[in-house]
């Protein structure tokens, strides 16, 4: 059964731009926002918002009458914590927020590996490891996830957190363990939305890799069921891979490159992410 209507965050961005036709075929109403002035063409369902995450009188204008927020919207690299407080920080509790004035069922979050990007890439790292940031940007996704797991227990909103990994092309080593594909993104936040009781729920949003370097096990009852696998791509990448220095944090932590950076440098310029975003 279609939802009445979904509310999705970050709708401009790359991620973002893979998920808007998808959701519209699971409720009545797509309300799309983001702080752009123009979304371009809209598919049939949706509409759109413009909205500051820092403002919690504008998150209440676009959640009203939701049934639940897929919530994408953030400040995308590590940046001075100046610069992520109000968007990825005082964003996070303005959307929880609104949903719990407004009676939304669940927020389906995009939070991120950086929020344990800290731990060893060889660690099998699991559902229940401790957060170990790697950056403010990690640091401002274990706020939201503790945020999230203080409104399931206090206030009753349910709650999937997606660690996501790499969602987009791979074309570094790395990712070989760490893909997620636009289909299994795709899948997972379907997967996040349908299942009739989730709690408060973290699960990496990673590929069915061969070498992934985490263990989604205990997330199971979601069923989310990857069918990409970044091994088709292994052959190509480590013949141009250069030999990698282990003195670099980049190749020793599941963070990658944000696990090397210096606090409040972009962690996205040491990275080769190809701007394939789906236009409409």
């Amino acid at each position: 059964m279609k939802l009445e209507k979904i509310v999705l965050t970050g709708a401009a961005g790359r991620l973002g731009s893979y998920l808007r036709e998808p959701l519209t075929k699971m409720a009545n109403q797509l309300v799309s926002t983001d702080v752009v002035d123009d979304m371009g063409k809209l598919y049939g369902g949706e509409t759109y918002m413009k909205a500051d995450l820092g403002s919690l009188e504008q998150m209440e204008a676009v959640i009203e009458g939701a049934d639940m927020v897929v919530h994408f919207g953030a400040l995308a690299d590590e940046a001075p914590f100046e610069e992520m407080l109000s968007p990825n920080i005082v964003g996070a509790y303005n959307v929880w927020e609104a949903a719990y004035r407004h009676g939304v069922r669940r927020v389906v979050y995009a939070s991120s590996v950086h929020a344990v990007g800290m731990h060893s890439r060889t660690a099998g790292v699991g559902l229940d490891a401790p957060h170990r940031p790697d950056t403010f940007y990690g640091l401002a996704k274990c706020f939201a996830e503790d945020l999230a797991s203080l409104y399931w227990d206090k206030r009753g909103i349910e709650s999937v957190c997606m660690r996501i990994f790499s969602c987009a092309q791979v074309n570094n080593s790395r990712a070989l363990g760490t893909w997620l594909s636009y289909d299994d993104l795709i899948h997972l936040v379907e997967q996040s939305i349908n299942t009739p009781v989730t709690k408060f729920t973290v699960i990496y949003g990673v590929s069915n890799n061969d070498r992934s370097p985490v263990d989604n096990s205990k997330a199971n009852f979601l069923g989310y069921r990857p069918k990409d696998n970044a091994e088709q791509y292994a052959e190509q990448v480590l013949a141009q891979a250069p030999v990698l220095d282990l003195r670099d944090t980049e190749h020793l932590y599941i963070g990658g490159p944000f696990a090397s950076v210096q606090l409040g440098n972009s962690g996205v310029a040491l990275m080769n992410i190809v701007d394939d975003k789906k236009v409409t």
